[in-house]
């Protein structure tokens, strides 16, 4: 059981098992059941498929059909949805919930006790068609209470050696997406790349250099905690964002840390979060600090330089 209190109740949360996906009734995504299911394969646990509609019981008079209209609807992307994911693997036994309320709120509370929050997104023809899921995705992303995952590009499993990267650095968020990356290159038998951004101005500083002695340290350390994993570190110079991006072109996944909800950020969006969930050429998995697995977290790595 993760050691990790729970910052809405203060309570130590239950372990974390089952693979929830977000699924959209108007059109749901296609790459996220896929990675999903195969997730939920991996792990050995049970993948459940969450749809929200938005109404209740109190409605009356013509905002009745199209209510029924969109349960309707929402009934038959499930149902679509979990033939899908048995046809996948039909060693899996899907669990369908359709429930009624904002996609925001109640997909984050069946994320409240779930190992992993699965969510699709389509690319953007336009700029202004950037994130339209009416904020589900972004706002999911940034404050789950579960590691979440966005499937906008599929994985890059044609690119050898297979490769799951992390944005690290020595910050609690950076040390759990490390710890969490760890754990699913172990479960793909691939690489862990960890990647530390610093500013083209850290070279004059001197920083550069200090930064790359430091995530060697790491380096060791991370491989002695993880022994037969293959890590690889490195320090690049550049925007975070951009950067990542180029990363993203040839991974598995890309996972980066994000702090715990406090009171008063319930609103705020990451903006290196805000551009990969956009750019990111894979799956983009936010982690958040601390991290819930259903084992303890693994122990801090020592330090890196912190973000510029």
């Amino acid at each position: 059981m993760s050691s990790a209190i729970s910052a809405r109740t203060g309570r130590l949360p239950e372990p974390a098992s089952d693979v929830v996906v977000g699924v959209d009734p108007r059109r749901p995504s296609v790459p996220a059941l896929f990675w999903a299911a195969d997730e939920a394969a991996r792990r050995g646990v049970r993948i459940r498929l969450v749809a929200a509609v938005q109404g209740g019981p109190h409605l009356m008079g013509d905002d009745l059909p199209g209510h029924s209209a969109r349960r309707a609807r929402a009934a038959s992307a499930l149902a679509n949805a979990e033939d899908f994911v048995r046809e996948l693997h039909p060693d899996l036994s899907p669990a369908t919930e359709l429930i009624e309320g904002p996609p925001v709120t109640v997909l984050r509370e069946r994320a409240a006790d779930a190992a992993l929050l699965v969510l699709g997104a389509r690319r953007p023809h336009r700029p202004a068609d950037a994130l339209t899921e009416g904020s589900v995705v972004p706002s999911l992303a940034a404050h789950a209470d579960c590691p979440a995952v966005v499937v906008r590009a599929p994985e890059h499993t044609q690119v050898h050696p297979r490769t799951v990267a992390v944005a690290a650095d020595d910050t609690p968020e950076g040390r759990a997406a490390v710890a969490f990356g760890a754990r699913e290159a172990q479960l793909r038998r691939a690489r862990l790349r960890a990647v530390r951004v610093l500013p083209p101005s850290a070279s004059a500083r001197g920083d550069d250099g200090a930064a790359r002695r430091l995530l060697r340290e790491c380096e060791r350390t991370w491989t002695q905690r993880h022994p037969g994993l293959d890590i690889v570190a490195e320090v690049l110079n550049g925007r975070p964002v951009e950067r990542l991006v180029l990363v993203s072109q040839s991974a598995l996944a890309l996972l980066v840390g994000r702090p715990t909800d406090v009171p008063g950020n319930a609103d705020r969006i990451d903006p290196v979060i805000h551009g990969l969930l956009r750019h990111a050429e894979c799956p983009v998995i936010t982690v958040p600090t601390p991290v819930r697995t259903d084992r303890p977290p693994a122990e801090p790595a020592p330090g890196l330089l912190s973000p510029s």
